[in-house]
């Protein structure tokens, strides 16, 4: 079978994917509760993501959300509303190359993060299980819907 986009994004982030659940994102035909149970195998054991330095990725950020008419504040908001982080902490962490794995432990998550639902490159945030894992896919989500224009009251969950 040919590979897809859907396993490509997600050897980007270093996570073993199930190719028979990737397949079958690419096939139609496949019914939603065949992929529901595939969702489960998502990832197994530690990914690459999270010993990413969270200021390599925080650039990118800043660029998607600037590229779409957004500002560096407003997402810088959406971070603080997900961590708990002000603005002198998000630059610590910044300036100290933290990882990903290392910001979120520091981070008090937002009651409310799981209100966060959706789909973020083929894998719903609300099903996958590592913590870590939809912390991060949590703040992905949030980034793309910054960049897609929605409202900020409806991104944090007001």
């Amino acid at each position: 079978m040919r590979a897809c986009s859907h396993a490509a994004r997600s050897r980007a982030f270093g996570e073993v994917v199930d190719a028979r659940r990737v397949d079958s994102r690419c096939q139609p035909g496949v019914s939603s509760a065949e992929r529901a149970v595939q969702r489960s195998t998502t990832l197994t054991g530690m990914s690459r993501i999270f010993t990413t330095s969270f200021a390599s990725v925080y650039p990118l950020y800043v660029t998607k959300v600037e590229r779409k008419g957004r500002t560096k504040g407003e997402l810088d908001q959406v971070i603080e509303w997900l961590t708990g982080f002000d603005e002198p902490t998000l630059s610590d962490h910044l300036a100290a190359g933290t990882t990903f794995e290392g910001f979120f432990n520091d981070a008090r998550l937002n009651p409310d993060a799981s209100l966060i639902t959706g789909v973020v490159c083929g894998v719903r945030v609300e099903d996958i299980v590592d913590p870590l894992m939809q912390k991060i896919r949590y703040l992905d989500k949030l980034v793309d819907e910054l960049a897609k224009g929605r409202s900020m009251d409806r991104i944090l969950r007001a």
